[in-house]
């Protein structure tokens, strides 16, 4: 009966958690934690490579179907728009084989570059790591936290694009 008892404090403190802080244990003005991914092409990609733009990180997954209505978004509203200056949106898959995030990537007809997540390594370096996907974070140029979202709520996906017009416009005036 106690381990009963354990167990669903446990999980009561999970979801607290999750709706406290929306799951992250990272938050607006830190430096983000360093990381290399690996992209589909086989490429390794890491934090100080992207040092200098604009960065989306987009965790997301096959199996997550807010995820599906948010990328066809990120798609048309922020990667076909900003691509062409100092900006690189990732879409950073949660912990699925390379075959399937080449499936995924397909079916849903997104151009941007995506990255593998074995064993949700990256994703626990932002959130916890039993935390749901569905989020952005939004880097400057200097690798820090500017901007947060947790599942997709237009009125925040639109907060984040203005976010990153902002943080692209200063480099036009400097």
């Amino acid at each position: 009966m106690s381990r009963i008892i354990s167990l669903v404090f446990a999980l009561t403190m999970v979801v607290l958690a999750e709706s406290a802080d929306r799951g992250y244990i990272v938050k607006i003005g830190d430096s983000s934690p360093d990381f290399s991914l690996t992209m589909l092409d086989g490429k390794i990609v890491s934090l100080k490579d992207l040092k200098g733009k604009i960065v989306v990180l987009q965790f997301t997954a096959s199996w997550c179907s807010v995820c599906r209505i948010e990328m066809p978004h990120l798609e048309k509203e922020v990667w076909q728009r900003f691509k062409d200056q100092d900006f690189v949106l990732i879409g950073i898959d949660r912990d699925e084989p390379l075959d399937v995030v080449k499936k995924f990537k397909q079916e849903m007809k997104v151009t941007y570059p995506m990255a593998l997540d074995p064993g949700s390594d990256i994703f626990a370096l932002f959130a916890h790591k039993n935390a749901g996907v569905t989020r952005n974070i939004v880097l400057d140029r200097n690798g820090e936290i500017v901007f947060l979202t947790r599942l997709f709520e237009k009125q925040e996906f639109n907060q984040m694009i203005e976010k990153i017009e902002k943080l692209l416009a200063v480099d036009k005036k400097s």
